[in-house]
């Protein structure tokens, strides 16, 4: 049985943005195959003053404007017509204040058939607008963008290449980083000798457990080294599992 296109819905105040990088590469190839869909709605197209105006000043005083509540909204009425069950569905709202993002929110994000994203701009989004319809907000890292867009297709990118038949081999998702709490191993090609420095004795020996080992005693070194906190996580689920 043929698994139904994942469907993408991105509200957006600049649609010709996309879809950028999502265009090109495996992520390309797998918008033309339909593994995944794009549509995209811009809340300028609900704006009723000659103008397009979707923001307004903030209530209470402060810098910058903030985007609209009832013209926001009704974008996203759009992007949720025809939607039978709203369970199948995750809504996100990519903002700095949004918890960190991780591998496993991204998984959970394919078990579903769709994935709404609602891209910011300007001092932020009406906050009546994430109440009612029950976004959950996510950020890519303690910095700030000038709005969703960019963040948006990263999420994309990382949701859509977990779709089957995306790549063209499952074993390339078994050993990347976060997949198990670990670090992805460094990883090495042709010539076995570049600039004096040399590949892996173990890594060119044919003995699969050697490799195995080597992979695995550098994983944990890399992670312990850049990612203390991962590696505590991993030790932790180990022990849990035991």
């Amino acid at each position: 049985m043929k698994k139904n296109t994942f469907k993408v819905k991105v509200i957006t105040l600049f649609p010709e943005s996309f879809p950028g990088v999502l265009g090109v590469g495996v992520i390309g190839r797998a918008l033309k195959k339909k593994i995944w869909s794009l549509k995209l709605f811009n809340p300028r197209d609900y704006a009723k003053d000659n103008h397009k105006s979707v923001d307004d000043t903030t209530s209470g005083g402060g810098p910058g404007m903030i985007l609209r509540a009832d013209i926001i909204g009704k974008a996203i009425d759009a992007s949720l017509r025809g939607v039978k069950e709203k369970k199948k569905i995750s809504l996100i709202n990519l903002t700095p204040r949004g918890k960190p993002i991780t591998q496993k929110d991204i998984k959970r994000f394919t078990k579903k058939n769709e994935l709404i994203i609602l891209c910011g701009r300007y001092e932020g989004i009406d906050q009546r607008v994430l109440d009612f319809y029950k976004f959950d907000e996510y950020s890519l890292g303690d910095y700030i963008l000038a709005g969703g867009e960019v963040a948006a297709q990263t999420v994309i990118e990382a949701a859509v290449r977990l779709l089957p038949g995306t790549l063209g081999d499952k074993e390339s998702l078994k050993d990347e980083s976060f997949s198990q709490d670990l670090l992805e191993f460094p990883q090495y090609t042709r010539p076995r000798i570049w600039k004096n420095l040399k590949i892996p004795e173990e890594l060119q020996s044919g003995n699969h457990k050697l490799i195995s080992e080597w992979r695995m005693k550098n994983s944990l070194k890399l992670t312990q080294k850049i990612r203390p906190d991962l590696l505590k996580k991993y030790k932790k689920n180990k022990t849990t599992k035991k």
